[in-house]
């Protein structure tokens, strides 16, 4: 049985088309991930996932629950972290935990068991009296998984778990995520960061509401269509702007010390190099490069002849 199932779902605030006609399902134990920009609907897919509002249309089954009839059967067991971070500041972590178990009526005796557990399983054992307003971002999201977790939920929705979080939180907090993975807990979440979507069974690629591509990274990435030439060099911000000038900011994209330009030709590395040497800039390496996961996406909606 699949946990999600979604079929011609729709959400509209005014005239914004949130979510038009989207169909999907998510197999029990899966790591999904749902890939867009900011708008495209991810925060209220999630939403509806979670119970929190309704659709206009469609149908959506949660572990084997319709959301609209049967919604507390699937609060029962769906853990949520929204976006935001939205525990009790002035509550002490401990308290916090205690809040959200009685929240969902967690028995005492595996109250306590569970506490134990995902305090050691988040490193925050030493924290316990800290405030959560005294606590710093990565450890504010650990916190936020752990009472998501308190009462042992068969689905896990993340809307972006790591945005704005320093590195090493990061890892920590995807050491904990897999870990999760291993207990067969139906992960479902967003993000901006294209090595997180790389952990994914499988990716939805959402873009104003529609879903543009569905499958395994593979899948997706067989969908590119062309050449991606890989630029380094110094002032990587001038570089872009110069050749965004030339080919159109679409084809541009920088991506850490890097700079990938797509383009459906597959013999440009000439012309790139003769552009840089007009315009004096120091390249320190040009080569054609395997597309990721952002190349396709980028390519796609470029096709689609939408602009960003």
């Amino acid at each position: 049985m699949n946990t999600i199932e979604i079929l011609n779902l729709s959400k509209s605030y005014k005239d914004i088309n949130a979510l038009n006609d989207i169909s999907l399902s998510i197999n029990k134990g899966d790591m999904f991930g749902v890939i867009g920009p900011d708008g495209a609907g991810k925060t209220t897919l999630f939403r509806i996932l979670a119970t929190l509002i309704s659709p206009d249309s469609g149908s959506v089954n949660v572990l084997g629950n319709d959301i609209i009839k049967d919604s507390l059967y699937i609060r029962k067991d769906t853990g949520y972290m929204p976006q935001r971070f939205s525990l009790y500041q002035d509550l002490t972590v401990e308290e916090n935990l205690s809040f959200y178990a009685d929240l969902f009526k967690v028995p005492k005796i595996k109250k306590n068991e569970r506490t134990k557990t995902l305090l050691g399983f988040s490193k925050l054992e030493k924290f316990t009296k800290f405030k959560a307003s005294q606590l710093s971002g990565g450890m504010k999201q650990k916190l936020a998984l752990c009472c998501a977790l308190i009462h042992t939920p068969k689905l896990l929705i993340l809307d972006e778990p790591t945005t704005g979080v320093d590195p090493v939180s990061r890892r920590e907090f995807w050491e904990i995520i897999m870990e999760l993975k291993k207990e067969k807990v139906t992960i479902i979440f967003s993000t901006p960061y294209m090595d997180e979507a790389s952990k994914c069974d499988r990716l939805a690629l959402i873009y104003k509401g529609k879903i543009l591509l569905l499958g395994t990274e593979k899948e997706i990435i067989a969908n590119f269509t062309g050449s991606v030439y890989e630029i380094q060099g110094d002032n990587l911000q001038h570089i872009a702007e110069i050749y965004r000038k030339i080919f159109g900011a679409w084809h541009i994209q920088i991506f850490g010390d890097r700079i990938h330009i797509s383009m459906q030709a597959n013999d440009k590395i000439s012309e790139i190099s003769s552009i840089a040497r007009d315009n004096n800039l120091n390249l320190k390496s040009v080569k054609i490069v395997p597309s990721s996961i952002e190349d396709t996406f980028v390519n796609l909606i470029k096709e689609k002849g939408n602009e960003n």
